[in-house]
């Protein structure tokens, strides 16, 4: 009688990791993850944005050392640091570098507190600005001018002593229309919530820096901005293609977005189900998927590949899709108006993902720059358009566009490198996830100089458009069949797909789903108190 081969489940993998974790904590071969240690890194940069350096150039100048201080965190973290859950392993690495890559963005490459402006109500006081000036902003931003804008229209005489009551109200207490708003001197919560908003929104919904797949605030908006403000971004009404649904009502931002979570949780656990059958995705990529598996995927090891990388796609959108819905749902839905303000505006929330039509004309450009969640999108950009000013470049010029698609590209595989890197699996972060990443920018690269040259010769007009979009379809999918498994085989031999992405699970519970699964689904040490020898290593584990 012959046994069957280790494992036989991916509970037993879950359970090796886990005691091998176990075992090099106790060897100290790294030490936890831990909160509020783990904060202690952003918490730094924080606290000094929070230090206005108006007129104080070494003190600006500082950003370098708080962009240093942040980097030094990020890298001690994804070194000598590792979080025991599979999805907190991988994120571990990716945040600890995005962290490092957003924070350059921000503070580096720009400087947020003399470039960056948000939109905010104005009635009320609307806090003293970073830059004093006469005019409009004098007005908004409460300085010692005695005329305030009533409702963005009229000038109204307001004194000192009026004003004073007004002084420690919040953004949740702001009312009237809306204006953009620069760095804010006073009061400190205003400056507290602005500063908070900048670290943490990275599509730029609301600000001078939204990046170009977010649609513009609503035309009344526009207006109200126009006409309460000294200067307005010349980009902030530009309508681009292909830019994702933004809404303009909460309820329709909300019964979205709790359709989408729905669906997304349905799918989910149909997904890892189906996941929990196949050892290829508890990091066993060269097994076969068992015999009660269709023989046609059994047998043909194309199908199998398209079978396993059609999946990895689905899982890997859908648990981001669902996650991103839930933002809307808790700061428009949950806190609401009353404790956020401004922030929980619908139209500050727009769709996540574009139309999947910008796939079909525009190839792996249309994939990457349009259709696929653009979070990362302005901390990739950033770096690349700073270091082609500093070359003198001309930003048209090929040359620079390729320079920007490898800076691009390259953050984003590092991003990526690092999460499989800090993975519970056996990874190959270079050649696997950097690699991919970096042969996006060669493949956008090639499509742009070869679709520029067919538009030369005329072809591409008299050939069908619906005949193009199937030749489009097919060579985009064509070059992930060939370059998605460094990436895809980079995430499940991490240990990714082991991770439960739902409580509970319906179909498990009928039964469908392989031995020891059921209903529940979030058994065993979610989170943990950790006593370490120092109070810096005691706290909360993931």
């Amino acid at each position: 009688m012959t046994t069957s081969p280790w494992p036989r489940t991916h509970h037993e993998v879950i359970r090796h990791y886990y005691d091998v974790y176990d075992k090099d904590l106790e060897a100290g071969r790294f030490q936890p993850f831990l909160y509020p240690w783990g904060t202690f890194g952003a918490l730094v940069v924080i606290v000094y944005l929070l230090i206005p350096h108006q007129h104080r150039p070494w003190l600006r100048k500082a950003r370098f050392l708080a962009f240093a201080w942040i980097t030094g965190f990020a890298a001690y973290s994804i070194k000598f640091t590792r979080a025991r859950g599979m999805a907190p392993a991988f994120g571990l690495g990716l945040i600890s570098a995005w962290s490092i890559i957003w924070i350059m963005s921000i503070i580096v490459v720009n400087d947020a507190q003399t470039d960056f402006q948000r939109i905010e109500r104005m009635e009320g006081l609307f806090g003293k600005s970073l830059e004093e000036q006469d005019g409009p902003a004098a007005i908004l931003n409460g300085l010692h001018s005695n005329e305030q804008h009533t409702n963005g229209s009229a000038k109204t005489h307001v004194s000192n002593d009026e004003a004073h009551p007004h002084e420690k109200l919040g953004p949740s207490k702001r009312h009237g229309g809306f204006a953009w708003q620069p760095y804010p001197m006073t009061p400190f919560i205003e400056r507290l919530d602005w500063v908070l908003d900048i670290f943490c929104n990275f599509r730029g919904a609301g600000w001078n820096w939204r990046t170009s797949t977010i649609s513009p605030p609503p035309k009344p908006i526009q207006e109200q901005l126009h006409r309460n403000s000294a200067t307005s971004p010349s980009h902030s009404a530009r309508v681009h293609p292909n830019q994702p649904r933004a809404y303009t009502t909460r309820r329709s931002l909300l019964i979205a977005n709790t359709k989408t979570f729905i669906i997304g949780y349905l799918i989910l656990d149909s997904l890892k189900t189906l996941i929990n059958h196949d050892p290829y995705f508890w990091g066993f990529i060269d097994r076969k998927p068992p015999s009660y598996f269709p023989s046609l995927l059994t047998q043909n090891d194309v199908l199998l590949r398209i079978y396993h990388l059609t999946i990895s796609l689905f899982a890997i959108k859908w648990a981001l899709q669902t996650i991103f819905a839930l933002a809307p749902l808790f700061f428009s839905g949950f806190l609401g108006p009353i404790a956020i303000g401004a922030r929980a505006e619908p139209w500050m929330y727009p769709e996540t993902w574009g139309p999947f039509t910008s796939i079909l004309d525009r190839g792996l450009a249309g994939w990457w720059s349009v259709w696929w969640h653009q979070t990362f999108r302005f901390a990739f950009e950033q770096p690349s358009r700073k270091v082609v000013k500093l070359l003198g470049m001309n930003p048209r010029a090929p040359l620079a566009k390729f320079l920007q698609l490898v800076i691009a590209f390259g953050l984003s595989g590092t991003l990526h490198a690092c999460g499989s890197y800090t993975s519970a699996g056996t990874t190959y972060p270079l050649s696997g996830s950097m690699l991919f990443f970096l042969l996006q920018a060669l493949g956008i690269f090639t499509e742009v100089v070869v679709t520029q040259g067919l538009r030369r010769t005329g072809i591409q007009e008299r050939v069908p458009q619906a005949l193009m979009r199937v030749f489009t379809f097919v060579y985009v999918h064509v070059w992930f069949y060939y370059t998605a498994p460094l990436l895809c085989d980079e995430f499940a031999r991490g240990g990714i797909w082991l991770f439960e992405p739902v409580p509970v699970s319906i179909l498990r519970g009928l039964g469908l789903g392989v031995e020891g699964d059921g209903w529940w689904c979030w058994g065993g040490k979610l989170v943990w108190w950790h006593t370490g020898d120092r109070w810096w290593r005691s706290g909360l584990a993931f």
